[in-house]
Parts: structure tokens; sequence; C-alpha cells
């Protein structure tokens, strides 16, 4: 598409403006900083005079191509220009003057600004002076604007926010002037009369004189007039009556600017009275001729008064830029001083600078000997490192070796282990016809307890005493409890967890150890007139009951929740060593559920106050529910009375200070503190929130375990001397009675603490001085239910 000849134009501002007329200011800007001059003299200039309308133009060259498409990259740059004219725009706006701003687009500015001033036919555009002097080649901006503007427009240049040269327009009185030169002509009216020159003075409230743009003709026409005046007029000089004060004056011709500091090369200087002479003799010969004429045309003249007024007004304007090219002087030294100064302060920075970097290159040589030392170093850690790494390579050899011949002698552990684990976990299965016969085909005297899910009876099997338990299948073997109970106790083994010794498969039935002093229930509750336990013995069965459940809880690779925790279903031996059973109600948790630690199950079982309130309500299952019931179980230790309402006593017993009244006074003499803090756990077992219950591991059990010692230094206290316990029961390292035996590899028996520190720091055994075979440790259940035994009389 061919580009059109004509800016292209777009208009920001008001956007109702009253029509262009004589009250239509034009003002060309180019967006630099001069360009607020010229608003500001324009301002200045018009608005005082009424009310008017500013209209802004602004050239910017014409968009070619561009990488993106061009209606955007167009977009964006006149946004950019808009945001660089708004500032011309605020001056118009603050003084509360209409103001429309235009963008011309076209790479001729003079071609533009004139295309615009005959679109709009624009009589008044203010433009900005260039700073050319007379004899500067080629002809400047403002003068090509000059000459390309119609001349119907007159043009106001403005240079330093000052009127240097006015082109008037072609009319004057309603004549048309003729020539391109108005400086010294006069125009007649139609009607006769003479009119005044073209060459303007200046107004009243400016020091800058008038003149047309037709440069340098001006200004070499005053050289001319000078010239010619100092030639031909001599004797005006001496006769001269005006005090003139002997001073040299400069005249700059540079296009409109009035920079006195300089003296370019159209610059002259004359003496005072040479100068003022001149002046005189200049405009005494243009007021000659305007007579002559004026008294050719029948008009009145005052050539008398108009000269003297006028050679003072000239001799004013050289005070002034006098006085001017004064202060410039003193402003050029200030400059020069200032300029000394930092010329100094340079210099001395520059004799840091060099000091600083004669420092910076010794400390690059200290550098450059550090990096070679360095690289000595690294070169000599390679060596070594690849020595080493050899090194390491060797042992690595030796130690896969080592690993094949280990892994060998695990899988051969293994196997034993599990030979071993198989022996202890396997039981005896008992046909129907043995059952019967022992206890006497179910004999009423033989029964030893009720249960929900089956009946228990004492009896002898292999001449062995034993408790079997009889489920009410009614003809079926595989109840959930039978096989539940079963699927627990044939893989897993605890000293406080009652044994299985065997099963009858035909009709269901579990034959488990005897335990001589029946449940804790019974003997709490002195239901067959037994004697009390004693309160240290209640301490350690509260220990091992809590053992036994963090047991199950942790067990792999499921855990167990027991949900029927109670003292009915805890079994005392003849020593009183406590055992849980009946785990037929208990529940195995996937390892995935437990990741919750709640588990949903579909009805809630178990003992009415035994049974987790928020497990009785949302049927939600968790190790907190066996937390409750083992609270249950230490308040009953503690008073030995039924469960109903016990938490509310031992609370309000507990808040008045009354602990001592409601403890089982047949149990001894209690330990107030120590009883008080047992009680205070035993309430929190029992809080209705599970999350506000306590960990059984980290927790309950160190709280125990310290009220356990405390128990066992009364009993041994209270118990009349013992008998040396027996070499076994010793270990071999500590010479003292073994807490938890385990086999080593060379087959003798160790505390387990002892032995794993013995480990730790040898690889021998310490029985024989020889090699280990492997470090692993086999609990040996045997020997520690022997030492509890004997612990227990």
């Amino acid at each position: 598409m061919e580009e059109k000849d004509e800016a292209v134009t777009k208009v920001e501002g008001l956007s109702a403006l009253p029509p262009l007329n004589s009250s239509t200011i034009a003002v060309a800007i180019n967006g630099k900083k001069k360009s607020k001059h010229v608003v500001r003299w324009a301002l200045d200039k018009f608005v005082p005079e009424g009310k008017v309308c500013f209209k802004l133009l602004h050239v910017r060259p014409r968009i070619t191509g561009v990488p993106t498409p061009i209606a955007a990259f167009r977009k964006d740059v006149e946004l950019q220009t808009s945001g660089n004219l708004l500032p011309y725009k605020m001056l118009c706006t603050n003084r509360k003057v209409q103001v429309e701003v235009l963008q011309l687009e076209s790479d001729d500015i003079v071609k533009a600004i004139a295309q615009e001033v005959t679109k709009h036919n624009i009589i008044k555009l203010v433009i900005g002076a260039s700073s050319r002097s007379i004899f500067s080649r080629g002809q400047s901006l403002s003068s090509r604007i000059s000459d390309g503007t119609p001349s119907f427009c007159t043009i106001y240049a403005v240079s330093k926010g000052k009127l240097s040269s006015i082109r008037p327009d072609s009319k004057i009185n309603g004549t048309s002037l003729a020539g391109d030169s108005y400086t010294s002509c006069s125009i007649t009216s139609s009607t006769g009369h003479t009119s005044s020159s073209l060459t303007e003075r200046s107004e009243p409230d400016s020091s800058t004189s008038y003149s047309h743009f037709h440069s340098p003709s001006l200004p070499m026409q005053r050289f001319r007039a000078l010239s010619l005046i100092n030639q031909n007029f001599p004797h005006r000089r001496a006769s001269s009556n005006v005090p003139v004060h002997h001073k040299k004056y400069s005249l700059d011709f540079d296009d409109g600017e009035d920079d006195a500091s300089s003296c370019p090369q159209g610059t002259f200087l004359t003496d005072g009275d040479d100068l003022a002479s001149s002046f005189r003799s200049l405009v005494t010969n243009n007021y000659t001729t305007a007579d002559d004429q004026a008294s050719i045309s029948g008009a009145p003249t005052n050539s008398s008064s108009r000269f003297e007024a006028d050679i003072n007004f000239e001799l004013e304007k050289l005070r002034t830029e006098l006085r001017n090219t004064r202060g410039m002087y003193a402003v050029a030294q200030t400059e020069v001083i200032e300029a000394s100064r930092k010329i100094n302060e340079l210099q001395k920075r520059r004799l840091e600078e060099d000091i600083k970097l004669r420092e910076i290159c010794l400390k690059e040589e200290e550098v450059k000997e550090l990096a070679r030392k360095e690289n000595e170093k690294y070169e000599a850690a390679k060596k070594e490192a690849d020595y080493v790494k050899d090194c390491a390579e060797r042992e690595a050899a030796q130690r896969k070796e080592a690993e094949l011949l280990a892994l060998r002698e695990a899988k051969e552990k293994e196997k034993l282990e599990h030979a071993l684990m198989g022996q202890a976990h396997q039981y005896q299965e008992f046909s129907w016809e043995e059952i019967v016969s022992s206890t006497s085909s179910f004999s009423e005297n033989l029964k030893i307890g009720t249960g929900a899910y089956g009946t228990v009876y004492k009896c002898s099997l292999h001449h062995t005493t034993v408790a079997v338990k009889v489920l009410h299948s009614e003809g079926s073997h595989l109840t959930k409890q039978y096989q539940r109970e079963l699927e627990i106790l044939s893989k897993i083994s605890h000293p406080h967890l009652l044994i299985l010794l065997g099963v009858c498969p035909d009709r269901g039935c579990l034959v488990y150890e005897f335990m001589e002093n029946g449940s804790l229930e019974e003997r709490l509750l002195r239901k067959h007139d037994t004697p009390p336990i004693p309160w240290f013995d209640r301490y350690r069965i509260a220990w091992e009951v809590a053992s036994a459940l963090a047991f199950l809880h942790s067990s792999k690779p499921d855990p167990i929740i027991h949900r029927d925790l109670k003292p009915a279903n805890i079994l005392l031996d003849r020593n009183f060593v406590s055992k849980i059973g009946d785990v037929g109600l208990s529940t195995m948790i996937n390892s995935d559920a437990m990741l919750s630690t709640i588990y949903k199950d579909t009805g809630p079982v178990g003992t009415l106050c035994y049974i987790d309130p928020e497990y009785q309500r949302t049927g939600l299952i968790s190790p907190t529910s066996d937390i409750y019931a083992f609270g249950m179980v230490l308040l009953q230790l503690l008073t030995a009375k039924a469960a109903m309402g016990l938490p509310h006593i031992v609370e309000t017993a507990t808040d008045n200070d009354n602990l001592t009244k409601v403890l089982d006074p047949e149990a001894g003499k209690w330990p107030l503190e120590e009883t008080k803090e047992l009680a205070i756990l035993a309430l929190k077992c029992t809080e209705l929130c599970r999350r506000d219950r306590p960990d059984l591991k980290d927790e309950i059990l160190p709280a125990l375990e310290k009220l356990k010692e405390v128990a066992d230094k009364a009993r041994d206290s209270a118990s009349p001397a013992q008998p040396p316990p027996p070499n076994y029961y010793l270990c071999p390292l500590l010479k003292s009675i073994m807490e938890e035996p385990c086999v080593a590899a060379d087959g003798y028996t160790y505390d387990r603490k002892a032995i794993e520190t013995w480990i730790k720091e040898n690889n021998v055994s310490p029985m024989t001085n020889l090699p280990l075979a492997h470090k692993n440790l086999l609990p040996n259940y045997a020997l520690l239910s022997a030492i509890l035994d004997w612990k227990s009389r």
C-alpha cells in the first residue's frame, strides 16, 4: 500500500474543542527540555490577552518496517510519545487553558507543520529559535519552518524563554507585502496614509528586539548600516550631546540567542561613544528618511524627540547586556575554580587508585604463589588418592568375599532360627476323646470358669496340669473366636501372655497352661476367700500387663488390639506372675489402616465398663481402646472395687485429697506419693476422648517401671533372706542376675545390654576368646521364665 505524504495525526486532550480562529495558538514542540520555555513563553504572552485555545504540534518519524505487527507497534509508539508530551499538556492545563495535542507522523518536519497550518488555517505559530550565528553555514530549522509556512501565519521564534524574532503575516492594514526583506520599507495604505516600518520594536515587557526570519539578511543589514554610519556621518559622533559611558559593549548576531558570555565570529567591539554615535546616526538616518517620506505624504513628524528616545533605549539595552556579561563572567570564574578543585580531587583519587592498584598487584602475586603451592599439594594428594583407590579396590574385593561368606552364614542362621521358632510355636494336637477323658466328661467339679464364648476346665493331659477351653461351637469347630485365638497365640510369645499348649481341631478346644492363683478379679474381690495381693505385687502386675499390651500393639507385621482387657482375663500363676489370656476377641489391624491409628469395626465388642466410650459410640477402634481398659484395671488394683462408676469415685477422692479412703486396706501400707501418681495415671487412661489419653510406650511404661523399682525394694525388705541364685542365672559379664537373657553366637547366655555393649567393641567371644560367627542374639525365654519364678519366691 502506498504511503501518503500527509502526516498521520492522533489527537489527545479535550474531546470537544472550539473551532480554530484568531484565539487559537499553535506551538511546535520537539519534546526536549527547551520546548518547556517555548510553551511557557506562549502562555505568558497570549493567555493575558483573553480566552485562547492552544494546539501543541509534535512531528515524529514515520514508522516503516517493524518485527511486530504494525498496529501494535504503532500503538506502543503513540502511547510512549503521549507520555513524553504529557508535561507540556499539563503546563497548559495548570493555566486553565484548553489544549489539544497533535502527533504528526512524517519524515519532513517543515512540510508536516506547513500542511497542518494550511489544513487548520492557523494564523499564529510559536516555535523555538536556533542558536546559529550569522556566519554559520546552512539554514536553521526555525528559518526553514518560517520559509515553508504559509505567509498568512504570523510566526514567533522564542530562544531561552525570550522572544527572538517575529515573521509577520502578509497582511498589514489590509495590504499585502511584497518581497522577502521588510526591514526598512514602508507601505502606504489604500487611503493614502503612510504605514509604519515593518521592523518592529520590542514590546514594553520584553527586552528582546523583533526581527524577521530571513537570516542572515537582518544581521547583515545591521552590520552594513553601522559601517555606513561610521563612514558617511563621522561628524554626528563628535556633535552628539547625549551622555554615554566609555565602556565596551558586545553585539551578538547569533540567530535568536542573547548569550553575551562569548564573542562569536559575528561579534564586534567598539568604544561606547563610537557605538552610541553609530546608533544615533543609524536612527537619525532612518528617521530622516521616514520624515522625508512623511513630509511627501503630508504626515506630521516629530523626529527630534523620537530620535532621543531611541538612543536612550538602545543605550539601556547595551548596559543591560554589559551587566549580563559581567554576571556570566563571574559565573565562569566560579566554574573554573570548581573545575580546578575537582581536578585536584581527581588527581588525588588517581594517586590513591595507583596505590590500590599496586597493592592489588602484590596480592595477585601472592595469590599466584599460593595457587602454585596448592597445585603442588593437589598433585601430591592426587597421587595419594590413587594409592588409596588401589587399596580400596583390594579391600572391596576382600569385603565382597567376606560378604559372600557372611551371606552363607546368615542363611544357615536363618534356617536355625526358623527351626527354633517353629519349635517354640509348635503346639500339640489332642483328640476329642482325650479331652473328654481328662475332664471326666466335662465334670462340674473340674469347671474353673465360664465365659461368653466357652467354658474352662482343669484337667491333666500327658501328666501335665492344663486348662482346657471348650468353645460353644454347636458342632462347628471353625468358629471365628477359635480361629482368631489360634492364629494369634500360635504366632506370638511373651512372658506375660498365656501360653497355648495344644488344640483339639475336632471340636474346637484350646489347651492352655494352668494358672494356680486364678484370675486377678477373683483375687481382688476375694471371691473364694483367698489372701489379698500386697501393694508391691500390684505395682508389678500393672507393669507386666502394660508390657504385654505394648508387645501386642507393636507386633509385626500387623499390630494386635485385645479389645477385652479386664481383671477376669488377667491370670496369676503360683508366684503371682500375671499373664493376659482370652485373646479370642483380639483383632489384627492391617498396616495400611495403622497409618491413621484408627480401624473401623462392624460392631463394638467387649465387656461393659471396660469398653472404650468412643469405640462404643463410633465403632472406630485403635490401640488407645486398650489404654482405656488398662486404666480401669489400674483403678481396680488400687481400690479392689467394682468397675461401675469407679473413675468418678477415684477422681473425687484425688481432688479432695482423700485418696487413702478409697484404697484397698488389705494390700498393706500404700506409699502415698507413688500411689497418687499411679491413680492420676489411671485417670488419664480413662479419659473419654482418646486423644487425651497418654501413650503406652512413651508415658505409661516409663512411669510404671519407676513404680516397679519401688515395689521391688519394698518386697526385698519385707521378705526373709533368700538363698543365692543358681550360677546359670548370672550373666558371665556382669556377674549379676540377668534381666533379659539372650543366647549369643558362641552358645553362651548373656544379659542383652551387656552382650550388646561387648559386641560393639569386640568381635570375639568373651568366654572362649574366639571370633564370633555373627552378632545376632536369640532371646532365652525358658531361662527368663525360670529367673522370674525364682524372683517371685
